[in-house]
């Protein structure tokens, strides 16, 4: 792999051409037609053009198959590049220029191809190997990939794509880090250093005393059975120039292990747990992408940061605990934590930040991954104009949603006998809807709301065209 990636000029000396070609095309540009090997190599029986599929090396270029190129797009150009770039490091590939002049050219967007090839790039080329010992054999990384092209847009989108794929791997990155190390106040640092002399970013860290006196009752009792106390992060980005009075929050579940409390997970259950923070790890990245891009817009991210531990301490089924809002929560099972520190979040940022509309991600349900499986993350929002926002958000980038019903009912089907709420209806029915339903109550009536479940999309077993196994980064981009 490579240690970093840019975007460099075209017309760099000692350039490898990298040909994007379509299995349907028949015939070489005229500008190759005088070089015989790079003919050859397009003319191998061999060599079908099929997605990521590398011909020969020739001393100029090489052909990188795209397969039914009147069908790619962004999703496509981005697998390409996700796993192209492992084959250019195995051919020690130092700088190369990429060429569209096979590719149809009514068809393209060439700004959008760049972004989402570079994005591909970016996070084919990522790996997490810093906890790698003497145990393991160091892999060294092969120096800088420069990638460029002789088309002004297919560059500038390379940029954006390069761009976003660092805040993706940011969020990789956390995600992948072990709990003994990715404590709640390892989250806040991270933070910290991100705002870090960033013109117009700033954080705030809410303690966990400071949430204790502000009545944050979910936030404290999951995490007081920890060593390791919670706290919440709030960023807050400002630019100098803004082009709309909006104020966008999103709002990201963090729970650096879940044990399931006394409401024990079982082994199989338990690990992997680490994952359980990625909500709010998506938040922290976005965070990135917006002020790297210089984005015009005001946005918060709040990520509500605990450890869901079993200790005398630890809070119990059948506790009611008291709320930000003061609305007050009877547990039934402790293993539904995350919709109890987004709660409080949710209501503080509603109360404190007066945002015109919210977005909370978060890996919640168990039942949402039963339901969507791993293909797509569920999401519920009862604004129409809001919701289509989202969407058209998640088609842009590829992070696919569905949308899943909220009504009256499900709202009511949280009512507790004891308190105001249960967090979680011991019938389990509609169990990926309760989830939703219990934080609509946290968030005030007249803001736009999105809750995005992203417990079957922030990991994966299996990997995908784009993915290895691990975490995706998914909320990101």
């Amino acid at each position: 792999m490579y240690k970093s990636i840019a975007v460099g000029s075209p017309k760099s000396s000692r350039i490898m051409s990298v040909f994007l070609v379509g299995a349907e095309t028949k015939k070489t540009p005229d500008h190759v037609k005088g070089d015989e090997a790079l003919v050859a190599a397009f003319r191998d029986p061999g060599f079908k053009a099929e997605p990521s599929e590398i011909s020969s090396v020739t001393g100029s270029g090489i052909w990188l198959g795209v397969g039914d190129s009147k069908e790619l797009d962004e999703d496509g150009i981005r697998s390409v590049g996700s796993r192209v770039v492992k084959q250019l490091s195995r051919l020690e590939l130092k700088t190369v220029r990429i060429d569209l002049s096979c590719l149809p050219k009514k068809q393209r967007d060439e700004h959008a191809l760049g972004r989402a090839f570079a994005e591909g790039l970016g996070i084919g080329n990522w790996r997490m190997d810093e906890f790698n010992g003497a145990a393991s054999r160091k892999k060294e990384a092969r120096g800088k990939l420069t990638v460029s092209s002789e088309s002004t847009d297919f560059r500038k989108g390379m940029h954006s794509g390069l761009m976003l794929s660092e805040a993706v791997n940011l969020t990789r990155r956390m995600a992948a880090t072990p709990p003994n190390i990715c404590t709640p106040s390892h989250v806040a640092t991270t933070a910290r250093m991100l705002a870090r002399g960033v013109e117009g970013l700033t954080c705030n860290v809410i303690t966990y005393q400071q949430a204790r006196r502000l009545g944050m009752g979910g936030l404290e009792n999951v995490g007081k059975g920890s060593a390791n106390k919670p706290c919440m992060v709030i960023l807050d980005w400002k630019p100098s120039r803004l082009r709309t009075k909006e104020k966008l929050a999103l709002v990201g579940k963090s729970i650096t292990y879940d044990t399931g409390g006394y409401s024990m997970k079982s082994p199989t259950g338990m690990k992997g747990m680490k994952y359980d923070k990625n909500g709010g790890m998506a938040v922290l990245g976005a965070m990135k992408a917006i002020s790297d891009a210089r984005l015009p817009i005001r946005v918060f991210g709040v990520l509500p940061a605990a450890e869901n531990m079993v200790s005398a301490d630890a809070y119990r089924p059948d506790d009611i605990i008291s709320m930000y809002n003061d609305i007050t929560v009877e547990v039934t099972n402790t293993d539904a934590e995350g919709r109890l520190v987004l709660a409080d979040a949710l209501a503080y940022t509603c109360r404190k930040l007066k945002p015109t509309a919210i977005v909370d991600i978060a890996t919640l349900t168990g039942g949402v991954v039963v339901a969507l499986g791993h293909f797509c993350a569920g999401y519920w929002c009862e604004n129409g104009s809001f919701g289509k926002r989202i969407e058209q958000a998640a088609n842009h980038s590829g992070e696919k949603v569905w949308r899943m019903p909220l009504w009256e009912a499900h709202r009511d089907f949280m009512r507790a006998e004891h308190a105001d709420l249960l967090n979680s209806n011991p019938k389990r029915s509609a169990h990926p809807i309760q989830g939703a339903a219990f934080l609509s109550h946290f968030v005030d009536e007249d803001v736009p709301w999105g809750h995005i479940d992203i417990a079957g999309t922030s990991a994966l077993d299996a990997g995908n065209d784009v993915f290895p196994p691990g975490p995706t980064g998914f909320g990101v981009r």
